[in-house]
């Protein structure tokens, strides 16, 4: 990918209207695993230097079929775009996930596998790594709208993977085929490790044609919002540039996406590997697209088998707090424990049957709060202010 970063506006993600935070999407944000994205990225690394029609490019699309078979998605889900250019050939890989309301219009979540001149960690085996994990927390998920994830080959040839499926596939003869609500990319969000990377970019389109740019700007302040709610990250929106929404957008298509904030300039040279990326970035970025995804395809708040009104019953409050918070449980539950983590999931503290738990000595920051009885898991986001 090749990307001018032209700051547009920093902000600091605030709920718009409509768009406010829902339990069950950040329990499915939270499932992101840092092992997982991890050993994605190791093992993306490990199969070196993609090149468009090469070897490794086939078994780089073979390893991430090979994932979602693991995940549980059937044959008939996985198809394969094969294409050519030049005397060049290779395939994108589509895995579609039906939606329960409007199966046939389509929330469309993409990134390239393919590299050059190195293994790509970063670009853009951090955007690969973050699909993967999305379609694995979403796999049994009812979601409204039906979810594509689609990875592309011939990206950094000029998209020419993305181009020949929206012109043979989207789109047949200029005629839609496709029913597309939005296109989310994901392209180059690994970060350099030791940088302070506590900022992503969302992209939003700026460009011609014109007509799609009020409805990009709209989703990609949505995007932002959800990467407020739902992660620990900062946002900055800037220009859509280069990447494989690019054709999308050509077509009057709704485009958003994520780019790294703070550029670490390792894409196309070989010190694009595991070794340069700040995993722990990938890890927030990954909680921002679940998040995102769940807004983008309006996924169910059934909350981990417990329903969202029973979960009101459940109160820990003051929240925001500095001191102490107060758990509040329906009378007819008595054994109980509480866990309480990072937004990170790094442990802190277990309390059994305890009502009312010192936080003073934790720094100001967003938490996770877990409650656990019977076979049942509750959790709550709980803001600590100093």
């Amino acid at each position: 990918m090749k990307k001018i970063n032209v700051l547009f506006l920093l902000c600091f993600a605030v709920a718009v209207q409509a768009q406010n935070f829902i339990q069950a999407y950040q329990d499915r944000a939270n499932q992101v695993l840092q092992t997982n994205i991890t050993t994605n990225l190791q093992q993306f690394g490990n199969l070196g230097v993609k090149t468009t029609g090469s070897t490794n490019n086939v078994n780089a699309l073979n390893w991430i079929k090979n994932k979602y078979l693991s995940y549980g998605y059937s044959a008939s889900q996985i198809s394969e775009d094969p294409f050519t250019f030049g005397s060049t050939s290779s395939k994108n890989l589509i895995i579609t996930k039906v939606g329960t309301l409007y199966p046939n219009t389509y929330v469309i979540i993409c990134g390239h596998f393919d590299t050059i001149s190195g293994p790509g960690v970063s670009d853009n085996g951090s955007g690969t790594s973050i699909m993967l994990e999305a379609a694995r927390i979403l796999k049994d998920i009812p979601t409204e709208y039906s979810i594509k994830f689609i990875h592309f080959s011939g990206e950094e040839q000029g998209l020419i993977g993305s181009t020949h499926y929206v012109n043979t596939v989207a789109y047949q003869n200029n005629v839609r085929q496709l029913d597309i609500r939005l296109v989310f990319n994901i392209d180059q969000v690994g970060g350099q490790l030791g940088n302070l990377n506590n900022t992503i970019f969302c992209d939003q389109d700026q460009g011609n044609p014109s007509v799609n740019n009020a409805a990009s700007q709209a989703v990609t302040q949505q995007l932002a919002t959800c990467t407020g709610l739902y992660s620990p990250l900062q946002t900055a929106i800037d220009p859509a540039y280069a990447s494989d929404y690019m054709p999308f957008e050509d077509k009057g298509e709704v485009i958003t996406g994520f780019y790294e904030y703070e550029r670490s300039y390792n894409e196309h040279t070989p010190n694009d590997t595991f070794a340069n990326v700040d995993p722990v970035y990938v890890y927030n970025v990954g909680k921002a697209a679940v998040g995102a995804l769940q807004h983008f395809a309006v996924a169910s708040v059934q909350n981990l088998g417990v329903n969202e009104t029973y979960a009101d019953d459940f109160q820990i409050y003051p929240n925001p707090t500095k001191d102490f918070i107060n758990i509040v449980m329906p009378g007819k539950i008595k054994d109980f424990s509480f866990t309480l983590t990072d937004i990170a999931g790094t442990f802190i503290s277990r309390t059994e049957n305890t009502s009312k738990i010192d936080i003073s000595r934790l720094q100001a920051g967003v938490y996770i709060g877990m409650i656990e009885f019977d076979d049942k898991k509750i959790t709550k986001k709980i803001i600590i202010t100093k």
